[in-house]
């Protein structure tokens, strides 16, 4: 009975201070102190590193946490659209409002090397689905590639800062790329050779983009 409350003590413990992190990041910024963190989740210090082991392991904890919940199901949710072509301008937009709102745990976490191939690759493979949709239906070029749906994103978030709250930036010029996207423009030139790994992009101000 000891060792089964015990789990259940750490359980809520990693809980909570996984909570806390991704609202202290928000506010504070990838500066946050490991201190600050354990008095705002109302443990001490050794509980954060007995939890996690490093500071790098608990942004990573909080960063899997958001991109798991906030992040993957927007994607998920989009395949079920009605309309692939509003499904794909729905995920992105989404996603780049979320990315925003979290912009110092994604810059925390693009500097301790938490952005992973493997959980954006689960986030992409569902956004793949649902821009071959949208050029089955005729709304996509058909020389569009995942990687360009991507580098959209990244593009986007460029414009991200704290001088824009309302996303005003981040609405016109995801509208502008998408434009780049409709069917009857002239070929793209092919992409560079070599291989790509799908990017998690932090914004700029807060988070430089990935490159």
């Amino acid at each position: 009975m000891p060792e089964i409350r015990r789990r259940s003590d750490a359980v809520r413990n990693r809980a909570r201070i996984v909570a806390a992190a991704v609202s202290a990041f928000d506010e504070v910024g990838p500066q946050l102190r490991l201190d600050d963190l354990a008095e705002r989740a109302g443990v001490g210090v050794a509980t954060v590193y007995r939890l996690f082991g490093s500071r790098d392991g608990l942004v990573q904890a909080a960063f899997e946490t958001v991109f798991g919940a906030e992040i993957e199901p927007l994607a998920q949710a989009a395949r079920e659209a009605p309309d692939p072509a509003t499904g794909l301008r729905d995920v992105l937009g989404a996603t780049l409002e979320r990315v925003a709102a979290h912009r110092g745990l994604f810059r925390a976490a693009r500097e301790t090397g938490a952005v992973g191939v493997d959980i954006a690759e689960r986030y992409l493979r569902d956004l793949d689905d649902v821009l071959r949709a949208a050029q089955r239906a005729g709304a996509v070029r058909t020389d569009v590639a995942l990687r360009d749906v991507a580098a959209v994103l990244v593009m986007v978030l460029a414009v991200v800062r704290d001088g824009d709250p309302d996303g005003a930036d981040r609405r016109r010029y995801l509208s502008l790329l998408l434009d780049g996207l409709r069917p009857g423009a002239p070929a793209l030139p092919p992409p560079a050779p070599g291989g790509w790994e799908p990017p998690v992009p932090p914004p700029r101000g807060e988070c430089s983009p990935v490159g």
